[in-house]
Order: structure tokens, then sequence, then C-alpha cells
């Protein structure tokens, strides 16, 4: 079962901040204030008022609310980032706190139609303020029913800002590994990406991502944090980078120092790597051996550096084999090829629309 872990312990070091409902009743009760209705009469007026300030401060909270939710309405989060959630959350607690939030929506939406009714039924203008403070004082306590709520909201969406929106339909290589053994380096060699590189463990504390041509596809790079493969005692960290494996990857690069500089044996290695290929028996993994300009042992694997070079374009043969590009380029010849286009009707085309750039194969 995953282990919840609460947003106000995740983040005790900071200052405590109001509750969201403080933030969200000043801002609909000012804009209540400012009403300035018009009437022939001051029982019209003062009607009109009442009217406005119920309107103003039901539809400023429920516009609120929905500022709150957006990151999360349809499309919606991507399995990858639902699991990423679950990991840090708890299964279910954004789920429970999105449908809470709605249901506050319906229910304040509900109060507004019935105190704007009784505004017309109201006899005076003590009457009509006595209306517009009890629909103040149950319209307060609908949000601040929902406070905890919009905490966890605000907590996930920026624990997702801090974190690469992957595109699903996209081919992704996660590299992968213990801490230490040159997995940002070897990312930053195939990739966009530019990660902190350091020679000390656990530099890399949260997923990161890059992007490599693929034929006419664009490639996914994803540089995890280290992974020690403790069963029941993974970090936060750790969790990342193995939801990464299985639900992100396409093809995981799962990246081996052999030469004992990361502070830890090949054998510990070779067994994470072992039980990820048991766990994900369909999910092609490429295992390297890195620091190949460190020195030279006897070795089946294919061996790369980041700093020299050794062995990147071999890598690069292997998972582009994997991955199964969708296109490749065409040909400079072909693609420059002047193609007579032929109009509907049979005729010939002008001739600045009858010379024109070939496309590659169509995306399947």
């Amino acid at each position: 079962m995953t282990r919840a872990r609460s947003p106000a312990r995740r983040r005790a070091s900071t200052p405590r901040r109001p509750p969201p409902s403080v933030e969200i009743l000043d801002t609909a009760f000012h804009r209540a204030s400012l009403a300035t209705p018009h009437g022939e009469t001051k029982p019209e007026r003062d009607r009109r008022r009442a009217q406005l300030k119920i309107v103003r401060s039901g539809a400023t909270v429920v516009r609120h609310l929905r500022l709150e939710t957006r990151r999360f309405a349809k499309p919606g989060l991507t399995e990858f980032e639902r699991a990423l959630v679950a990991g840090a959350f708890g299964d279910g607690t954004l789920d429970r706190a999105l449908v809470r939030i709605r249901r506050a929506e319906e229910r304040i939406r509900g109060l507004s139609r019935e105190a704007e009714a009784a505004t017309r039924r109201a006899s005076g203008a003590e009457e009509l303020g006595d209306q517009v403070r009890a629909y103040y004082g149950r319209l307060s306590s609908f949000v601040r029913e929902v406070d905890r709520d919009l905490e966890i909201v605000r907590a996930v969406t920026e624990f997702l800002r801090n974190r690469p929106r992957l595109d699903p339909a996209a081919p992704t290589l996660v590299v992968a590994g213990f801490p230490n053994v040159g997995k940002s380096s070897l990312v930053a060699k195939l990739s966009s990406a530019r990660p902190k590189v350091a020679d000390y463990p656990f530099t890399t504390l949260s997923i990161a991502v890059g992007h490599a041509d693929l034929g006419f596809d664009r490639l996914q790079v994803v540089d995890t944090p280290g992974v020690l493969g403790r069963a029941h005692r993974a970090n936060l960290a750790e969790e990342e980078a193995t939801t990464a494996v299985g639900r992100a990857a396409t093809v995981v690069l799962f990246v081996i120092d052999p030469t004992g500089g990361s502070g830890y044996t090949l054998e510990e290695q070779e067994a994470l790597l072992a039980k990820w290929r048991e766990e994900y028996p369909r999910l092609p993994i490429v295992d390297v051996e890195t620091k190949s300009d460190l020195g030279q042992r006897a070795t089946r694997r294919l061996r790369v550096s980041a700093l020299s070079g050794e062995g990147i374009d071999t890598l690069w043969t292997t998972l582009r084999r994997l991955m199964e590009p969708k296109g490749e380029m065409p040909p400079i010849e072909e693609a420059t090829e002047e193609v007579p286009l032929v109009a509907d009707d049979g005729g010939d085309r002008s001739p600045a629309t009858a010379s024109r750039p070939r496309r590659g194969p169509e995306r399947a």
C-alpha cells in the first residue's frame, strides 16, 4: 500500500499560511461591497444592492474554487502524474479533495439562488440586511469546510509544478540506476537536458526531462534520482524514479558503475537490475556500464563514457531500434524535389504553387 504523506508535514519548515478560505472570502466580500445599483427609489436600490452582494460574492467564491482546481480539469492528470501524486500524497487523496470542492461549488450555487430569490420577498432594508448576513454566514461555512481540501489541491499543484510534464504519446527513455553512477552526465550527453552533475550521491532529487530527435518523433529523456532497491524503505525521490520506470518508460537505460566510485558494489547494482527485469518483463531495459574512461574490464555489456563519448553512437543505435521511430528524415534530394501538382479539374496549378518540398513518410 502506498504511504500517504501529509502536505503539512512535508512543508513543516515553512511559515504557516492563513487557510485558503480567508483569502477567498476576503476577495468575495470586498467585491460584493463595491455594488452600486441603480434604481428610482431607495427601497428599489436597497433590494438590488442585496441581490448584487449575494450574486457577486457567490460567483467570486465559485470562480476561485474553479481556479484552484483548474490544473485537474479535463484532460486531467496523465497516468504517470497520477502515480506520482499517489506516491507522494496517498492513493485517492487528491480525488477525494476534488469531489468535496465540487460538491461545495454546487451547494454554493444552490444557496445563492435561494438567497437571491428570498430578497424579492423581503419587506424592507432591515430584513434585506439580515438576509445578506445570513447568506454570508452560510457561504463562509461552506468554504471553510473545504479548507483542508484546498490545501491538498494547492500542495499537489505545487508538487507537479516542480516536475516535468511528460507527453504520454511520445517515446520516453528513462535513465535509471543507483546514485552517483553517471546517469545525469549521460542524460546531458543524450538530450537537451542540462542536469546538475556532481561527484556525490543524491545530486538528482526529483525527475527531470530533456529531449532529442528520433526521426520525426521527439524523444523524451528522463533523468531520475538514484534508487537503492530497498524494499519498503524507499524515500520519495526513489519512489519517483521507480514510478518513472514502471509508468512512463518506453525503454529504460539502466546505468551501472563498475568502478566502485559510486560507493555501491557491482553486485548491488545487478541485483536491482534483475529485480526490475522480473517486475517489468515486457519493458525493454538496456544495461550499460559507464565511466569507461576510468579503466577497462572484461564485460559483455556496452561500455560508455559521457566524458570521452566512447560507446555513445553504439548506444544510440540500440536505443533507436528499440524506440521504433515512426518516420525517418527523407534524403535531401527527395525533400527538395519539385513535384508538379494537378488541380482537381485536371489543369496545372500556377507556377507559384507547383514547386513545393515533398513531405516525409506520414506518421502512423
